[in-house]
């Protein structure tokens, strides 16, 4: 009974001296930034989130769906949406995607023109397509509460 109880005494001795050894990076990570860092951080964000806007607005599959909206403040959540989103240091503070497109209906199509429209506008500003990819497989998991499903 006494063996075990040194054996695991040594264990935890062990444990706690690598922890302090590794500076405890086992269990405190640094938040990974680098899709933020790929995408041009907040400002190449905005330029993306711009670049969406105007080819939105020339899009006719999608375009109704955004009349009438306050575009600096649809710009600005946006983009502090894929910042965050990203891991970059911004705070999202809009509304829910359920509530939001709530009332829209949207389709797939509309859903996947508007993907179409990221994806344009992120090669506009040269984001790397493992970037691209990166931030649409974040994207992804709010497409029930976008398209209600």
């Amino acid at each position: 009974m006494r063996l075990g109880i040194m054996t695991t005494l040594f264990a935890a001795l062990v444990v706690l001296a690598s922890l302090v050894l590794t500076g405890c990076q086992s269990f405190h990570r640094e938040p990974d930034n680098s899709l933020y860092l790929q995408l041009g951080e907040r400002a190449g964000i905005a330029d993306v989130v711009e670049d969406l806007l105007y080819l939105i607005v020339d899009d006719t599959r999608i375009s109704h769906q955004f009349k009438g909206i306050n575009v600096a403040q649809f710009h600005r959540h946006l983009t502090d949406q894929l910042c965050e989103l990203s891991g970059g240091p911004c705070e999202y503070a809009g509304r829910e995607m359920r509530e939001s497109h709530a009332a829209m209906g949207i389709t797939d199509t509309q859903f996947n023109a508007l993907v179409e429209n990221l994806i344009l506008a992120m090669e506009e500003n040269d984001v790397p397509t493992a970037a691209q990819n990166r931030l649409i497989k974040k994207l992804l998991p709010m497409y029930p509460d976008i398209r209600h499903l």
